[in-house]
C-alpha cells in the first residue's frame, strides 16, 4: 500500500483521498517515513485513544543538552504523564477548572470575538480584503488563555509566537531552526509564567481589568490541593508544564478550527445558508467543523505493554498514531456522506478533542470560542465570500490557513 508524503504539497492541500485509499486497504498501517504505523479507520483511532496499554510516555527530545527547557515542559505535562502521575495531575487540574472558569470567560470571550470581528468588518467596509487569521482566529484563543491564566496586557505580545514556535517540533521535521526557536520559547515562556507564580504567591492578584471577574487560574492552580490527600498539590514545574499546555492546545486548535470551519463553509455556500437561517445550529456547525477538516491530524501513543491494535502488534516500548482526520471521514461511522459538510450532523461523534483518560480539559472553551466567533460573522458579516487563493501553513500534524482573507458583497 503506498502511503503518502506529509511533506507533499499535494497531500497537504488536501490529504483525505489518501486516508480514504488507506482506510479501504485496512484498519492499520506502516509508515516508514513517519517511523510510526498510523491508524485510520475511526475504530482503530478509538481503540488507540482508549486503550489503557497504550500511553503517552514522554522521551527528550534530542539533542536533550540543546532542548532543556522544551523537555522540562513537555515532562511536567498533563498530557504526557501515564498512571498514577496523570490521575493525580490531571484530577489538581480539573479541581482548579471547576471553579467555574469557563462560564466566568463567556462573556469576555462574547465581546472579544465581537470586537474582532468588527474590526475585520471595518477593514473590508474600507473596501479591503481582510484575513480572518490574522484578525480573529489567531488573536481570540490567545487573549483568551490570557484571560484565563490572568496574564497582564503588558506582557501578552509574543504569546502567540511562543505556541507556535513550540508546535512547530510536533511536525515531522521542525528542522535545526525549528527546534533553536522551540527552546527560546519555551525558555521564554517558562520565565514569564515563573514570574506569575511568584506574584500569586506573594498576594498580587492579576489585576481584574486584565482578567474579567473572579480569580485567574494560576491563583486556583496553586491553591487546589487532592481531595484524598491534602497535602498533595501541583508543584512550580507542573504548573507551568499545564499553563504552557492550555496556551499551545488552547491556540492550535481554536486558530485551526475557525480557519478551516470558516473556509469550508465558504465553499459550501448551502451550509452557510442553513446558519444564516438558523443560528440556532452554530453548536452542531462547530463539532461538524472540527470533524470535517481536523486541525490536529496526528496523535500518537506509546505501548506501555505489549499490545494490538485493529490485528496490528504494537510491542511494548513502540509508538503508534492516530490519523485523526481520516477517523473523521470514516464512512462506517459517519454514513456514506462523510466527505460532506453538514452543519446540522447529529450524532457526531469526533475524535478532535481526543478520548478516554486524555480527553481534552479546555474543549469546553474551545467550542464557546469558536461557536462566538460565527455567531458574531454570521451577524456582522453575512454575505463573506474568500478573497482570492488562500495561504496554507505548509504542516501536516496542526492543518490550518496561514492567510485567510475574506471580502464581502455588503457588510452590516
Amino acid at each position: 500500500m503506498h502511503v503518502f508524503d506529509p511533506a507533499d504539497p499535494g497531500f497537504l492541500a488536501d490529504p483525505y483521498p489518501a486516508y480514504a485509499a488507506l482506510r479501504a486497504a485496512g484498519p492499520v498501517h506502516d509508515h516508514p517515513g513517519l517511523g510510526v504505523p498510523v491508524a485510520v479507520t475511526h475504530a482503530a483511532c478509538s481503540a488507540v485513544l482508549r486503550d489503557r496499554g497504550l500511553g503517552r510516555i514522554w522521551s527528550d527530545a534530542v539533542p536533550a543538552a540543546e532542548l532543556a527547557a522544551f523537555n522540562l515542559l513537555h515532562r511536567n505535562s498533563l498530557l504526557e504523564r501515564e498512571g498514577e502521575p496523570h490521575t493525580r495531575l490531571r484530577r489538581l487540574v480539573a479541581s482548579a477548572f471547576a471553579r467555574g472558569h469557563t462560564e466566568r470567560l463567556a462573556p469576555l470571550v462574547r465581546a472579544r470575538a465581537g470586537a474582532l470581528v468588527d474590526d475585520l468588518v471595518a477593514r473590508i467596509r474600507d473596501g479591503v480584503p481582510a484575513d480572518l487569521v490574522e484578525l480573529v482566529a489567531a488573536p481570540l484563543p490567545v487573549a483568551v488563555i490570557a484571560d484565563l491564566l490572568g496574564v497582564p496586557e503588558d506582557r501578552r505580545a509574543p504569546l502567540r509566537d511562543w505556541s507556535d514556535a513550540i508546535v512547530r517540533m510536533y511536525e515531522p521535521d521542525p528542522g535545526d531552526d525549528g527546534r533553536r526557536a522551540a527552546e527560546r520559547a519555551s525558555a521564554d515562556f517558562t520565565a514569564l509564567l515563573r514570574e506569575l507564580v511568584d506574584e500569586r504567591r506573594s498576594g498580587r492578584a492579576a489585576p481584574a481589568g486584565d482578567t474579567g471577574t473572579g480569580p485567574d487560574l494560576i491563583t486556583d492552580l496553586l491553591a487546589v490541593r487532592d481531595a484524598g490527600s491534602p497535602s498533595v498539590r501541583l508543584d512550580e514545574d507542573e504548573l507551568v508544564g499545564t499553563a504552557v499546555l492550555l496556551l499551545m492546545a488552547g491556540h492550535e486548535a481554536t486558530v485551526n478550527v475557525v480557519g478551516n470551519g470558516v473556509h469550508a463553509l465558504l465553499r459550501h455556500p448551502d451550509q452557510w445558508q442553513r446558519l444564516l437561517d438558523d443560528p440556532g445550529l452554530v453548536g452542531t456547525a462547530v463539532e461538524e467543523l472540527i470533524r470535517f477538516d481536523a486541525p490536529l491530524q496526528l496523535f500518537e501513543r506509546t505501548a506501555v505493554v505489549d499490545t494490538t491494535v485493529a490485528g496490528h502488534p504494537v510491542p511494548a516500548g513502540t509508538r503508534i498514531a492516530t490519523l485523526l482526520g481520516a477517523a473523521g471521514r470514516d464512512p462506517s461511522v459517519f454514513g456514506d456522506d462523510a466527505d460532506r459538510l453538514d452543519v446540522g450532523r447529529s450524532p457526531n461523534p469526533h475524535l478532535g478533542f481526543g478520548a478516554g483518560v486524555h480527553y481534552c480539559l479546555g474543549a469546553p472553551l474551545a467550542r464557546l470560542e469558536i461557536a462566538e466567533v460565527l455567531r458574531a460573522l454570521l451577524e456582522r458579516l453575512p454575505d463573506a465570500v474568500v478573497d482570492g487563493a488562500p495561504a496554507r501553513r505548509p504542516r501536516f500534524v496542526m492543518r490550518g490557513w496561514a492567510e485567510l482573507r475574506l471580502t464581502a458583497h455588503t457588510v452590516r
